[in-house]
């Protein structure tokens, strides 16, 4: 062990099953000095002009309980992919969050088969998966509970 490592409780010595001699490239938890090979990407990369571009179409995503408006109901037929039973999610908790208890529900119930998604008795599309459909049932009862 180095002397100069010998520093008692911390002073751990570490093998490494390669040879030592690949000493140029630094350690994981080192930043390379500035002016090397691997020097982080420079954030001033972008020009006025393009910062400007960018600042002028950018659109603030407010998100006021309207995320069910923008769903397609009757889902149809097949699996419904992930994305968009996240966001029949997120509708209706959004719903239930702004305390539109009345919306949720009756949204909850439009996807679960209330109108025309399934068979009527409630059950929801054959192309939502059990987890979907018993969150969606959950809020369901939620909303309904908060509003009676």
């Amino acid at each position: 062990m180095d002397p100069d490592l010998d520093s008692g409780l911390f002073g751990i010595q570490l093998s490494d099953s390669e040879d030592g001699s690949n000493d140029s490239e630094p350690a994981e938890s080192t930043r390379p000095k500035k002016g090397e090979a691997n020097a982080p990407i420079d954030r001033t990369a972008q020009s006025e002009e393009e910062f400007q571009a960018v600042r002028r179409e950018y659109r603030v995503k407010v998100e006021n309980g309207e995320i069910w408006k923008t769903i397609k109901l009757p889902l149809g037929p097949g699996r419904v992919p992930k994305p968009e039973a996240q966001a029949l999610l997120h509708a209706v908790e959004e719903l239930y969050f702004f305390r539109r208890y009345s919306d949720g529900a009756n949204f909850a119930r439009a996807i679960l088969g209330g109108n025309g998604t399934g068979d009527g008795n409630g059950e929801g599309p054959i192309g939502l998966d059990e987890d979907t459909k018993k969150l969606l049932r959950y809020y369901e009862s939620k909303c309904i509970e908060k509003k009676g």
